[in-house]
């Protein structure tokens, strides 16, 4: 029987092909990297943008914490203002616009007494209550943004 072309003696086990290496990759994959790699690139590169962009916010944040009268609050809150916009631009707000302008220029609410504060208030000297004006331009340095940010941002 083992002459037999059907018989099971005569069988062989199967024989499977090398495993597939998994390098070198197909040249596809190397494309792929390089794209990866040039996000990677350019996404580091406006993060440290963007990061150095908004230094002045991290000084007037730090500076905001050492304000201890509402003069002083005032005169960083225009220093800040000065580096989005042009000097004319900053010094035309005076009485009542000033706190206008900032409430324009940043979505944060500015309540009435803020508002005072930042019109008569800077002319009394007493060093009052500012605990609600340092969150306010503490909130306004955070959030504020360039007028033409905020252009295209409303259309």
């Amino acid at each position: 029987m083992k002459n037999d072309a059907t018989s099971l003696d005569r069988m062989h086990d199967i024989v499977l092909p090398d495993a597939i290496p998994w390098w070198p990759p197909a040249p596809g994959w190397y494309v792929v990297l390089a794209a990866l790699g040039g996000l990677v690139l350019y996404l580091s590169y406006r993060g440290w943008r963007h990061w150095e962009a908004n230094c002045y916010r991290r000084l007037a944040l730090r500076e905001l914490e050492q304000a201890h009268s509402i003069l002083e609050v005032s005169e960083l809150l225009r220093r800040t203002a000065l580096m989005v916009v042009s000097r004319a631009e900053v010094a035309a707000q005076t009485g009542a616009a000033w706190p206008g302008w900032l409430a324009a220029h940043a979505p944060v609410a500015m309540d009435e007494q803020i508002s005072r504060q930042l019109t008569v208030g800077v002319y009394d000297g007493s060093p009052g209550e500012i605990e609600g004006l340092k969150q306010y331009a503490a909130s306004w340095i955070r959030q504020h943004r360039l007028p033409e940010l905020q252009q295209r941002e409303s259309r």
